[in-house]
């Protein structure tokens, strides 16, 4: 275990130092209070402090749903006049899952030990993001906790149904695309072969389409294992290369690009930002240190860079409407919101307004994705499924001919 030297006020006013051995923080100044001495100052020592720093600690997490919901009852239970302490533990006694109740544990020792509730978040890491401490902080901060921690609780569940809309629109367009491969994959390498063995017994000249896919059938039987190492090695390189800032900066503007796709990236993107943003502000975070914690929302390179910009004009005295207009990549509607919102000074309101409208985009850009891609792909499949009939059924027809 780690050793703690500290600097306590004992009982008769002399400052003394020493040291403890305990397995955190709070567990050692437990102990300097046990010896009936006020702890002043509490560190681990050197060594230990470069060892847990090279350890990675591996803690479980809760999914954001599940947040949500702790963040929910949290803020019910600040709101029937419960101090914060005592709010914490109800929530730990209800806890239903094993992950839940760890987290609580950490939050309830930290905060214990004197740490303030977004500290507590922070130290232990995900799920708790920039976002929510930063909504944590701000509530720490205002004494609005349990008003704060509400709106949290809404941003985090709109969070949740976004992502499952995204999901659920798709899912079948997916599915159709796997069994199109599937289908594909089985008529070449399975059916093909028997029903081209009599046509090659007969020594044909074979259509181009059958070559084509024979040797196509040939080649997958021939070299399977190594075109499966393939697609995993290529899986890979496709990932180490995105991890590149500047690669994924590049994919992330390709893809805002992409007709309906990236209409339907900034539409989600655009919605979240305007619902995070209002509700930093309304909950009193600077425009500044909102716009940082919004920016790791966005989910896409491209819009992150622009918000980056918008920071960087906002910090020199510029409003938010004019950089956010030249960026390029938002909606019109946005911006004259947020100048009326600046102009007005409830930029806040006019955001968590206007949030509404956005979200009411996102399904109306999520219907037409979810029209336009099975439409796309059975048009895909209509031409690989004719285009592999023509190869089966022409060799036939011209053994029909032979023997005929």
């Amino acid at each position: 275990m780690p050793t703690f030297r500290y600097q306590s006020l004992a009982a008769d006013g002399a400052i003394t130092n020493g040291s403890v051995v305990a397995p955190d923080r709070s567990a050692a100044m437990r102990l300097v209070v046990q010896k009936g001495e006020t702890p002043l100052e509490l560190e681990m020592s050197a060594a230990d402090a470069a060892a847990a720093v090279g350890r990675r600690v591996v803690r479980p997490v809760i999914t954001r749903s599940e947040l949500a919901d702790l963040i929910r009852e949290l803020a019910t239970a600040l709101e029937a006049g419960l101090p914060l302490m005592q709010a914490l533990r109800t929530v730990r006694r209800q806890a239903a899952s094993k992950n839940l109740q760890v987290i609580l544990d950490f939050v309830i020792e930290r905060v214990e030990a004197g740490v303030t509730l977004h500290q507590a978040a922070k130290e232990y890491g995900p799920p708790f993001d920039d976002m929510t401490t930063g909504m944590l902080r701000a509530a720490d901060a205002s004494g609005r906790n349990a008003e704060i921690m509400h709106q949290l609780a809404d941003l985090l569940e709109r969070s949740v149904e976004l992502r499952r809309e995204v999901v659920g629109a798709v899912v079948y367009p997916l599915m159709i695309a796997g069994l199109i491969g599937a289908s594909v994959i089985i008529l070449i390498v399975f059916v093909l072969p028997r029903v081209m063995k009599p046509i090659l017994q007969a020594k044909l000249d074979l259509p181009l389409p059958t070559i084509i896919l024979m040797d196509a059938s040939d080649f997958i039987l021939a070299w399977w294992l190594v075109i499966l190492g393939a697609m995993v090695l290529a899986w890979i390189s496709w990932r180490n290369w995105l991890a590149f800032p500047a690669n994924r900066l590049r994919f992330d503007t390709f893809l805002l690009r992409v007709p309906v796709v990236g209409r339907l990236v900034r539409d989600i993107a655009v919605a979240r930002f305007t619902r995070t943003l209002g509700t930093l502000v309304s909950a009193g975070i600077p425009i500044l240190s909102a716009l940082r914690i919004v920016r790791d929302t966005l989910g896409n390179a491209a819009l992150t860079r622009a918000i980056d910009q918008v920071s960087d004009k906002v910090t020199t005295g510029q409003s938010l409407a004019d950089p956010l207009e030249r960026s390029g990549h938002f909606p019109p509607l946005l911006v004259q919101i947020v100048n009326i919102g600046e102009r007005s000074g409830r930029l806040e309101q006019m955001l968590l307004h206007a949030a509404g409208s956005f979200d009411r985009q996102v399904n109306n850009s999520l219907k037409l994705f979810t029209r336009i891609l099975p439409t796309v792909l059975l048009i895909v499949m209509a031409l690989v499924a004719s285009f592999v009939l023509s190869a089966i059924l022409l060799p036939i027809i011209e053994l029909q001919k032979a023997v005929g």
